[in-house]
């Protein structure tokens, strides 16, 4: 059983950490530059699976965080490999 506690931290920590995202992305098509590159890259598997859980809000109330998440994902490159990534699914 996971310990509320500790994700409650957690979960504010990321927040702060998105904030720092949504103001970048306020300059930047993507986290590093205006194209894409291995920081937004680095970001998809991990904020795949995350957008699967029930605080994928932290990322769908900040509009330029979520704009830049819909654009990495929806690269056909990564889009085929999601097919073969799940999350307890069989």
């Amino acid at each position: 059983m996971a310990d509320q506690a500790i994700i409650d931290v957690n979960l504010e920590k990321l927040g702060k950490v998105l904030d720092v995202y949504e103001a970048r992305l306020g300059t930047t098509k993507c986290l590093a530059e205006d194209f894409y590159n291995l920081v937004d890259h680095h970001h998809l598997s991990h904020t795949y699976y995350f957008m699967k859980t029930p605080w994928a809000s932290l990322i769908n109330s900040r509009p330029k965080v979520k704009a830049w998440w819909e654009d990495i994902s929806s690269r056909p490159a990564f889009k085929k490999v999601a097919k073969g990534m799940t999350f307890g699914e069989k």
